[in-house]
């Protein structure tokens, strides 16, 4: 039985051991499994800001695009041409007035003698503006010079007769100067690429993501072409040749309000003429001579020609440093007839890194932080690293994790895991321990049960020897002696009544654990039933050289079992003969009492007492105090055991007392049923 106890036990602990180690190994796991999960939210919410950046780059492009080409020049003549009308109305740009518009910066045109044009020209050169607006007139002045030393020179070469090649099979220079732009974009891509293999090997370990936007890098797009009154060029080009409108309504509005002015049909002998240079040296003296005459018929067209706009990347700083490795200008080309012309304006890197962080805090999720950064740098605790390639440029994404978010969870998730792990260790040992505990109640119950099957052996055997030998020899007749015979029959009374008693302890034993034990209560004079046990018992005790004194209270009738309450009487007087012996004083009392609630039945010897610590177990079926292969006493050890059963069956208990000198007082209490 310990054999496999031992062996089952070994085995529950190796699996307790295994399930032990695989939890951690999962709870490692997951906890990696969670960072790689938060990993893929940084991902996640680098794509929505990619590609809501993108969005905000493509409407941005798609209405810069449909902007009409006259608002580059502060001068601009209404399109709505109706019949037999002699005068077109003259409109500032929406342009003018300020240099910002959403994420473009300085509008320009640059037409084939290099010349620069912004919508601010008119409006900067009026002496009252550049004292009320002398930061506004500052930024307009330089960014022109930034546009006519950068701009123009990566332009060059830009010439009347340089447009009109490809007849000999080679591309028109409209088209090589687009493959020019985004060769300068090429090129700039590979300088950062040389620049980030440089980079510490600290810094190109670190993981990192590609998020192409991509708004800017398709060349393919078609390009418009819009059929425009040959009449409405001309007042174009001559308005914002000599400035010669006459404004009739005041001073000029900003903000692209409509300033009206009237010009004649009779045309400008020079309109055909190169721009004038763009110094700021506009003939604003003529603002208020003689509209000529326009020559051309209403109905007469021409044919813009729009193209798509390129990026162009100018190496080194302008007015801010900048966060790409050059100024980012969008450029595109427009032809009407003969003229040519680059119409343009500089990425507001301020405005679109304002809306790159307007799109990262929308998508931010809990947690989460970010930094816009333009250089890597080593030391940074950075969970994920998001590369916006804006195709001329990238712009550095850098995600932070709020540490303790992630740290909690997995600290969460190591606690349930060891909670779980002492439960069920918990659990699991006292598992063991009562098992453990049950198999040692076993053996010690079958070891009880082998003492039992000994003692009522040896308790049957005992008297049934006795009766046989005595009716033996009365059967042959060899007792002569008249008083010998009494004694042999006293004798064999006495064992039968022994045997008696010993069978009908085991029966009710066995009646009592089948839970058919019957028990008949009726009213009456509990004194007189114990009278009748202690009158019983005297030969017995006398024949053990005991005397029984009775003391019993007066007690009013109570309804009991009489066969349990002799059962009990007897037992307690036949423990107290077996085990008070050697006791010098022989003497065993009974004595009754009552306190109204309870009617106490007290047995009380003087032999060597019950130790404390035995004074629960005796009451167990089959517990000796003495070993059965050298015990000196006879018994079966349920005498106790039926005690307490009938004590119960009672409404009471039963209780050992320590006696004075020595001894043991067993005390029983019934309840009292009136």
């Amino acid at each position: 039985m310990y054999r496999r106890l031992i062996i089952l036990s070994v085995i529950i602990a190796a699996a307790l051991g295994g399930f032990a180690f695989l939890g951690y190994h999962a709870t490692e796991k997951w906890a990696k499994g969670l960072k790689l999960a938060r990993l893929g939210e940084f991902a996640d919410v680098a794509e929505q800001i990619r590609r809501d950046v993108k969005k905000k780059l493509d409407d941005f492009i798609k209405s810069e695009e449909g902007r009409r080409y006259t608002d580059y020049r502060y001068f601009q003549a209404d399109d709505n041409i109706r019949a037999g009308q002699q005068e077109i109305a003259v409109f500032t740009s929406p342009l003018s007035g300020q240099l910002e518009h959403s994420l473009a910066y300085g509008h320009f045109q640059i037409d084939a003698g290099g010349n620069v044009l912004t919508p601010n020209d008119y409006f900067i050169m009026n002496a009252d503006v550049q004292i009320a607006n002398s930061e506004l007139y500052a930024k307009a002045v330089s960014n022109t010079k930034y546009i006519k030393s950068n701009v123009v020179p990566m332009l060059g070469g830009l010439t009347v007769n340089s447009y009109k090649m490809g007849a000999g099979g080679k591309a028109p220079a409209s088209r090589r100067t687009r493959l020019k732009a985004v060769k300068a974009v090429e090129l700039a891509k590979e300088e950062s690429q040389k620049k980030q293999n440089r980079k510490s090997p600290a810094l190109q370990r670190r993981a990192r993501a590609n998020y192409p936007i991509g708004s800017l890098e398709n060349v393919d797009r078609e390009a418009q072409l819009i059929k425009q009154h040959r009449v409405v060029f001309q007042t174009n080009m001559s308005a914002n040749a000599s400035g010669g409108v006459q404004i009739q309504d005041g001073p000029y509005q900003r903000d692209g309000q409509q300033q009206q002015a009237q010009m004649s049909s009779q045309s400008h002998p020079a309109w055909e003429q190169q721009l004038v240079d763009s110094d700021m040296n506009i003939d604003l003296s003529l603002a208020n001579s003689q509209l000529l005459a326009v020559q051309p018929r209403m109905d007469e067209t021409v044919q813009v020609r729009i193209e798509p706009f390129v990026p162009l990347i100018v190496p080194g700083g302008g007015g801010e440093q900048s966060i790409f490795d050059g100024q980012v200008f969008l450029v595109r080309h427009v032809q009407i007839e003969g003229r040519h012309f680059w119409q343009g304006f500089q990425l507001n890197e301020k405005k679109l890194i304002e809306e790159v962080k307007k799109s990262a805090n929308h998508f931010m999720r809990e947690g989460m932080s970010f930094e816009l950064v333009q250089t890597e740098r080593e030391g940074e605790d950075i969970a994920y690293r998001a590369t916006l390639d804006f195709g001329f440029g990238d712009l550095l994404l850098d995600f932070k994790d709020n540490p303790v978010l992630i740290s909690g969870q997995i600290s969460e998730l190591r606690r349930w895991y060891f909670a779980i792990v002492v439960i069920v260790l918990l659990a699991v040992t006292l598992g063991l321990v009562s098992l453990w505990r049950h198999a040692q109640a076993q053996i010690k119950l079958a070891q009880k049960k082998d003492d039992f099957i000994s003692a009522v052996s040896h308790e049957l055997r005992t008297p049934l020897t006795s009766i046989r030998m005595y009716s033996e020899m009365l059967e042959r007749d060899w007792v002569k002696s008249k008083d010998k015979l009494a004694e042999y029959y006293k004798s064999m009374r006495q064992e039968s009544e022994r045997l008696s008693r010993l069978i009908e302890n085991v029966l009710d034993f066995s009646r009592i654990q089948r839970g058919r034990k019957k028990y008949t209560f009726s009213f009456g004079d509990l004194n007189e039933c114990i009278k009748g046990v202690v009158e019983m018992m005297r030969p017995y005790a006398a024949q053990n050289g005991f005397s029984i004194r009775a003391d019993l209270e007066q007690l009013k009738q109570t309804a009991f079992d009489s066969d349990a309450v002799k059962q009990i009487v007897v037992n307690l007087l036949d423990n107290a003969i077996k085990y008070a012996g050697n006791a010098k004083d022989k003497t065993v009392a009974v004595r009754t009492k009552s306190d109204g609630q309870y009617v106490f039945i007290e047995v009380e010897d003087h032999g060597p007492g019950v130790p404390h610590r035995q004074r629960k177990k005796i009451f167990e079926e089959f517990y000796r105090t003495e070993a059965e292969a050298t015990r000196e006493t006879n018994g079966t050890g349920l005498g106790l055991a039926l005690v307490k059963k009938f004590a119960q069956a009672h409404n009471g208990f039963v209780e050992i007392l320590t006696a004075k000198p020595a001894g043991a007082i067993f005390r029983v209490g019934l309840a009292v049923q009136n």
